[in-house]
């Protein structure tokens, strides 16, 4: 089976988030099966450009028409021994060579014209993929083109488009799809939403198959609340939706070979390693260091998608209990000044680094005992599985992939992962943080058989990636 990988980003290239870990990770797990073939597309922005350590091999240069207009595509090729999937990066300056990866005034342009130039790569190259996999906005437009302008050249290829977050949708204004992308009147109604034209629309009409990062977000995002103004339109398309839970790539997240840890350990011997990682973090952080005290630690965005408002709520009668807290992330300047101001106010008991450091992550993952996510919505998270990779017991709202990850721990059987809250208030988050620390503090024991727990669960791509070469199979089974 050949497979295309479609998307805007891809650690280690390029990563601004969470798509950058997936595409990074399910191509190369994807690759692993036998008898398939995968190739990952993704621009060829000026970071990677300049890099001289990622080596690329030019292939051919073409042009691609964007309505009455033809722009250049340049098509290289990464070379490297060691990845089986094939990496292509499109190449063109004039929308790629920019200081931001998102956020131009012209986005909408730049990823059409993405889109657009890998299927006009794929009959350059002659490659007739079985399925191709777009992701997110930015390459939404790959099925409605390859219905209007690719059927022929491309034959019988499916789609495939996930939604990684559905508040980024890719508006753009009607005249965008004459001026832009060349497709006729027809085509408006498979686009518009309100008083504009919406990519992810026009991908949810048009795919094959519609898949989310979890079994709960694929259900929650049929709610208005969650659903930014998609709601009916998933809904009426459900029969074709499911939820496919994302992993990490554990041999990058693994506390046994973690690079950035003073002191690693695995499942087997944890206690003392994180005992010492803790006692490290406490003293580069400023906090006093204590062994008994319980360490909850963050490493986020620090905005309200992310819970930040409830947790500042909570922040101040969290700071009359005996614990410490670790914050390491940017965002909003509110959360971000509430935050200086608490280490300020409790010297010893918060830390607040407002800023991103991936060294210091790890060391937070590692030597936090509780993880704390109260996120009001979470396609799937990713932090929480590293934390519970690295040992550290999450405390999380129960919503999207964070209730499909992290199993309530039962104080009866020694089962489950972590400590869950599902009404998104401050009592029920402090309620949820309390039974943690009751038995952090009471049963050294039972706390332990949490950890072990956490670091023992499959948390790598192989399930997923078997999911999704399933539902590749379902798709051509039916060609």
């Amino acid at each position: 089976m050949k497979i295309v990988f479609a998307a805007s980003e891809a650690a280690p290239f390029i990563k601004t988030g969470g798509l950058g870990d997936v595409a990074q990770a399910l191509p190369l797990a994807l690759s692993r099966f036998p008898d398939t073939e995968v190739l990952l597309f993704l621009p060829y922005y000026g970071k990677i450009k300049d890099d001289p350590s990622i080596r690329t091999e030019f292939i051919a240069s073409f042009d691609v028409s964007l309505s009455w207009r033809t722009e250049y595509v340049g098509l290289f090729r990464l070379i490297s021994k060691k990845r089986k999937e094939r990496v292509f990066f499109i190449d063109n300056e004039g929308y790629f060579k920019r200081d931001k990866v998102y956020g131009e005034p012209d986005d909408g342009e730049r990823f059409a014209y993405f889109s657009k130039a890998i299927l006009e790569s794929l009959v350059y190259l002659d490659e007739t993929p079985d399925v191709i996999h777009c992701n997110d906005w930015q390459t939404a437009l790959i099925p409605v083109l390859l219905h209007a302008f690719y059927q022929q050249k491309l034959g019988s290829v499916k789609t495939v488009f996930t939604i990684h977050n559905i508040e980024y949708q890719g508006w753009v204004h009607p005249y965008f799809l004459g001026e832009i992308l060349g497709l006729p009147g027809s085509y408006n109604s498979a686009f518009q939403l309100g008083d504009g034209h919406n990519f992810m629309k026009s991908a949810i009409l048009n795919c094959d198959a519609l898949t989310t990062v979890s079994r709960t977000y694929a259900r929650e995002i049929c709610d208005p609340y969650f659903g930014h103004g998609l709601e009916k339109i998933i809904s009426e398309h459900a029969f074709k939706l499911s939820g496919i839970v994302n992993g990490i790539d554990t041999d990058v997240n693994d506390p046994a070979h973690d690079n950035s840890l003073l002191f690693r350990y695995d499942k087997n011997c944890f206690a003392e390693g994180k005992a010492q990682n803790k006692a490290a973090l406490q003293k580069e952080l400023g906090l006093d260091v204590r062994p008994e005290v319980p360490l909850i630690g963050m490493v986020s965005r620090l905005v309200s998608h992310k819970g930040f408002d409830l947790f500042c709520d909570a922040l101040w009668e969290l700071c009359n209990w005996d614990v410490q807290i670790a914050v390491l992330g940017t965002g909003d300047a509110a959360f971000e000044n509430a935050l200086r101001e608490a280490s300020r106010r409790a010297p010893g008991k918060i830390a607040a680094k407002i800023c991103f450091s991936k060294d210091l992550a790890s060391r937070i993952y590692a030597g936090a005992d509780l993880y704390l996510m109260p996120s009001r919505s979470e396609p799937c998270g990713l932090s929480q599985l590293i934390a519970m990779r690295y040992g550290t017991i999450p405390v999380v709202h129960e919503t999207g992939g964070l209730k499909d990850t992290v199993l309530p721990f039962l104080i009866h059987s020694g089962e489950g992962y972590g400590f869950t809250f599902q009404s998104f208030t401050r009592e029920d988050l402090l309620d949820a943080i309390r039974r943690a620390l009751t038995v952090y503090g009471t049963d050294r024991e039972l706390w332990n058989r949490a950890i072990k727990n956490c670091m023992s669960a499959d948390l790598s791509w192989k399930k997923p990636a078997k999911e999704y070469l399933a539902l590749y199979q379902r798709l051509t089974d039916n060609t």
